[in-house]
């Protein structure tokens, strides 16, 4: 059966609450002045889909207790629709919330489940019902209304939350790493159904995780968190592309994007032995900087455009994934490391054994012939490069050559 439904009782009938949420300077500080949350300002449209996406100990956890009432504001407003509700309880907010844990009641088949919030509420038996089978409707649970969670799957089980959720048509959806519980496949299943019941739904929701690929493929736009502040808030595409600062250009991507301090000089950037010449207009100023490299601005040299400049690298790992190949090369220059962020994103270290500087990678045509400890011709786009300061960490843009002048 599919997960979502159109027809009858399914969307065509669901009540639809959207609001806008705003957060107004809203700071938060535990005892022992530790600040959590560093006085963040941003709205999040209605029927927007925002995801917050960062590190363990960023902030983004305690920044959506916050917007639910769970967690008391230190500085700052927060008003859901045209209300401001800083001080107001949980319950007045009109919001649900989906947790990292089902939170089940084990006892209750899964109908008494979903219609247990509009119980407590004293919402009529007739409505309950109603709203119950809309949502195991649109969630593709009428065959398990009455079976108990112990007899569920991880991902039926996840649905049952989110249905719990929905039966409470509420303005927003607060969701915390909801579906960091499920294995890996079901994982990325469970993304397109939410994806798909977004789009169905179109209210307003929040929703944290620390995977940065849940996080692209989820979010209308997503905002990167450090320390309790926001570095960047952009659509996914455009943090791909035009990432902040060296923390977000880190941060997002897989794999991360390869970063070397270089030297723009004569035309040319300059790293590890190479001498990479730039297109007219192409780069900042001379002087020292920080070069991004996204992996797939590499190609195999026998499989890319001849007039790319080209690269004599040697080989340390090559890993084949079917539609395209990853070959880990060696770079003799130092790694630029940023922070928490190779924990967060679950990279690795890349040192590998007597591999001195930095660690390289590349994406690549399957159908290269890289092999480990083998010289390799890389050709690569030097238009695709991104530039930051070594300093501040922020972005450079390239310089741009003077408009012409009409006569």
């Amino acid at each position: 059966m599919p997960l979502l439904s159109i027809d009858g009782c399914g969307i065509d009938s669901m009540i639809v609450s959207v609001a806008e949420i705003v957060l107004d300077n809203v700071s938060k500080v535990f005892s022992g002045e530790v600040v959590a949350v560093d006085d963040i300002s941003l709205t999040i449209g209605s029927g927007e889909f925002l995801v917050l996406v960062g590190p363990s100990g960023c902030g983004k956890s305690t920044l959506l207790r916050m917007i639910a009432g769970l967690e008391d504001v230190t500085a700052g407003t927060i008003s859901i629709g045209d209300r401001e509700v800083t001080d107001l309880p949980p319950r007045a907010r009109d919001i649900a919330m989906v947790f990292q844990s089902y939170a089940l009641y084990p006892h209750m088949t899964v109908r008494q489940n979903l219609g247990y919030g509009l119980k407590v509420r004293k919402t009529p038996k007739r409505e309950i019902a109603e709203r119950v089978a809309r949502a195991a409707d649109l969630l593709g649970l009428d065959q398990l209304l009455d079976r108990k969670p112990a007899a569920l799957s991880g991902g039926q089980r996840q649905r049952v939350a989110m249905g719990r959720a929905i039966v409470r048509e509420p303005k927003a959806f607060l969701m915390d790493e909801p579906l960091s519980n499920l294995d890996a496949k079901l994982r990325v299943s469970m993304r397109a159904q939410l994806a798909a019941l977004h789009g169905r739904l179109a209210t307003t929701t929040i929703y944290v995780t620390h995977d940065q690929i849940e996080a692209m493929t989820l979010g209308q736009r997503v905002a990167v968190m450090r320390d309790g502040q926001i570095q960047q808030v952009d659509t996914p595409q455009e943090l791909y592309a035009r990432p902040a600062n060296l923390y977000v250009a880190a941060f997002i991507g897989s794999p991360a994007m390869n970063l070397v301090e270089a030297e723009m000089a004569d035309g040319q950037v300059r790293f590890g032995g190479y001498a990479i010449p730039l297109p007219d207009a192409g780069a900042p100023t001379a002087g020292r900087v920080v070069v991004g490299i996204r992996p797939e601005a590499f190609e195999d040299a026998a499989f890319a455009d001849p007039s790319l400049p080209r690269l004599d690298v040697k080989v340390e790992v090559v890993e084949e994934l079917g539609a395209d190949t990853h070959v880990l090369f060696s770079v003799a220059a130092p790694r630029v490391e940023v922070g928490e962020v190779r924990a967060a994103t679950g990279e690795e270290d890349t040192t590998l054994g007597a591999v001195e500087g930095s660690l390289f990678t590349a994406r690549v045509d399957p159908a290269t012939s890289a092999r480990p400890g083998a010289t390799l011709r890389l050709a690569v786009d030097p238009s695709r490069f991104h530039y930051f300061d070594p300093d501040t960490g922020l972005r450079r843009e390239p310089a741009r050559a003077p408009a012409a002048v009409g006569v």
